[in-house]
């Protein structure tokens, strides 16, 4: 393995340690700011909503420059939010902590994506993508629930300086690990902007915010699904998440292998699985073991269509694809808005909380079909080049 898929990895974790660890310290936080949990919650969709901002506008602000000094920078920005995030002295200085945090987000996924699959063989592209991303699932496996155990024990304020020191440690393995690649031959703004020509590139797209998007349908009501419906207590609530990161752990190396030697095929397989279980979810989720059982099924699979839809919009978006790569990182998050959104009206209308797993079945289905469309219209490949290999098996 190239030592500098670890320190993309690192920065990967903090990262995705950012995104979801306040989570874990919503009371905490409400409780320090005087607002109301809902209120606090805007933390997160504020954080959400600059994903989508910085993997757009930042990445097209960059995509002419070398991309080791953009990591570089990209990651001082991720330290710099959550350093302000950890000293804020009222909400309003905490959401400027978070929406700065957020703005690497995209950009770091998208452009260390491109790194990763440039530092290996084309027949380890997607694999070298799902160790990138192993830090994002490591980040729900381990860090979620230890930083929300700091948080309790010593504040909140104590895990976001915690994350803060894991962002100057991937800093410092990023430099010191991360070759100084030649600058993108031809690169700009109008040539990354040439990606979306393609049509399969928004298909690609419009898979990853369907597919994607029917996982969070369900996990973000996990707590109500799991206490209120399965029966467990509350305080089962830190296992389950680890057991659910186990299997986002899991899934993502696995899919990464998958992907490696049969894009599209395992791809829609994937696509096909997840909705089945969203779907079973409904039933399952009435038995405690059973529900544990899906919950692990539901991060193995989920996960495991990560590097695959990543790497399809690598392989149709051409060698400018450093921006489409960024969008695909805002799709994952668009998705994940929209499958909680809609979850969230199927409650609020009084289907009950398993309502949530026929919504995530439902968007992950209508990706499946995309999925299938996308591979008709290109034919049996899926794939414009030999450098997806297994495509053409």
């Amino acid at each position: 393995m190239h030592p500098a898929l670890m320190a993309l990895a690192l920065g990967g974790f903090g990262i995705g340690l950012t995104e979801f660890v306040i989570m874990g310290l919503l009371p905490e936080v409400a409780r320090d700011f005087r607002v109301t949990i809902p209120v606090a919650a805007y933390l997160i969709s504020g954080y959400a909503l600059g994903v989508v901002v910085g993997a757009l506008m930042l990445t097209a602000a960059v995509t002419h420059l070398r991309r080791k000094p953009v990591l570089v920078s990209l990651l001082l920005l991720f330290i710099a939010g959550n350093l302000i995030s950890a000293v804020a002295p009222s909400y309003g200085v905490m959401m400027t902590g978070r929406i700065t945090a957020s703005l690497c987000h995209g950009a770091f996924f998208g452009i260390g994506s491109v790194v990763a699959a440039d530092l290996v063989a084309p027949s380890k592209r997607a694999g070298a993508i799902a160790t990138m991303f192993a830090g994002l699932t490591l980040a729900n496996v381990l860090g979620v629930p230890f930083g929300t155990l700091i948080g309790q024990h010593f504040g909140w304020r104590a895990t976001f300086l915690a994350v803060t020191g894991i962002g100057v440690l991937a800093l410092i393995s990023l430099i010191l690990l991360v070759p100084h690649l030649a600058k993108p031959q031809g690169a700009s703004l109008r040539a990354e902007l040439r990606a979306f020509r393609s049509g399969q590139v928004w298909l690609s797209l419009a898979m990853t915010a369907l597919g994607f998007g029917g996982l969070f349908a369900s996990f973000t009501y996990m707590a109500p699904l799991m206490t209120q419906v399965a029966g467990y207590p509350s305080s089962a609530l830190t296992w389950l998440l680890v057991l659910f990161g186990g299997g986002l752990f899991v899934g993502n190396i696995l899919g990464g292998k998958a992907a490696d030697r049969a894009l599209m095929p395992s791809l829609i397989g994937l696509l096909t699985a997840l909705t089945i279980i969203l779907g079973l979810f409904t039933w399952t989720a009435q038995t405690p073991i059973l529900a544990a059982l899906t919950l692990l099924a539901l991060g193995t699979t989920g996960f495991a269509t990560v590097p695959g839809l990543q790497m399809r919009v690598l392989s149709f978006a051409g060698e400018a694809n450093t921006l489409a790569s960024a969008a695909n990182i805002a799709a994952f998050n668009l998705g994940n808005a929209a499958g909680a959104y809609l979850a969230g009206l199927a409650i609020v209308h009084g289907y009950g909380y398993t309502s949530v797993n026929w919504v995530g079945a439902g968007l992950s289905g209508l990706g499946l079909l995309v999925a299938i469309t996308a591979n008709a219209l290109h034919g049996q490949s899926g794939s414009p080049s030999r450098s997806t290999q297994g495509d053409h098996t």
